[in-house]
């Protein structure tokens, strides 16, 4: 059964169909090959979104007493 998964080799731009790359070197798997070109734009959205995340659990609406 062949792999019909996408990924992404951060290394050489590539995109590939199945785990050709080790991976340390392999972004996915994404179900299709335009969504693992655009897999850096995805990650940087991902990331966005979890940091404000972060940083709305770490506010807890009140500046801490030692900060005052």
């Amino acid at each position: 059964m062949a792999d019909e998964q996408f990924y992404y080799n951060p290394s050489t731009g590539e995109v590939t169909q199945g785990k050709e790359a080790s991976w340390d070197n392999r972004m996915g798997p994404y179900a299709t090959r335009e969504e693992a070109e655009n897999a850096i734009q995805i990650a940087t959205q991902r990331n966005k979104t979890a940091d404000n995340q972060d940083e709305a659990d770490d506010n807890w609406g009140e500046t801490p007493s030692w900060e005052k």
